[in-house]
């Protein structure tokens, strides 16, 4: 279990035309079996990466500098928010750390990409998010970072 969540943990990237030059095409995805559902970006995440372990699909950008992974997997041990990402071991400097009764997210570096992690916990799974992007546009994604994030649900 521990690789299905945050041994994805970077996932989302693409060149700043993609975000800023052209109007986003928004789409939402869902896993029927879990229902999870997110909003993300379709014009940029164009193309399918592959399956997470658990049920969801990983996207990346065209131009493979981006990927976005949405999953949803058991929680096996129960875990609360705090426990489950104890036991993923994160890097010891992360620029942003959230956990709450019901979620967590973290994000920081990792060489010159910029990865984000949001975890939802509910119904004894594991609802998440994960994204990575070059950190030298990292203000140019913030909106979009933003707009995933807060998508995350359980329908």
């Amino acid at each position: 279990m521990k690789s299905t969540v945050l041994g994805l943990v970077l996932g989302l990237a693409a060149s700043t035309s993609m975000v800023s030059a052209e109007p986003v095409r928004w789409a939402t995805y869902s896993i029927p079996q879990t229902r999870t559902s997110v909003d993300f970006p379709a014009s940029i995440f164009t193309e399918e990466a592959g399956r997470p372990n658990g049920y969801g699909q990983r996207f990346r950008t065209a131009d493979g500098r981006a990927d976005l992974t949405i999953q949803a997997a058991p929680n096996v041990s129960n875990d609360s928010p705090a426990a489950f990402l104890a036991k993923k071991h994160p890097p010891a400097r992360i620029q942003y750390k959230r956990v709450t009764p019901r979620f967590f997210a973290v994000s920081s570096y990792k060489g010159d990409k910029v990865w984000y992690d949001r975890c939802n916990f509910s119904g004894g799974l594991v609802h998440c998010i994960l994204i990575n992007y070059p950190a030298r546009e990292e203000h140019d994604w913030d909106d979009v970072v933003t707009r995933i994030s807060l998508s995350l649900n359980v329908r």
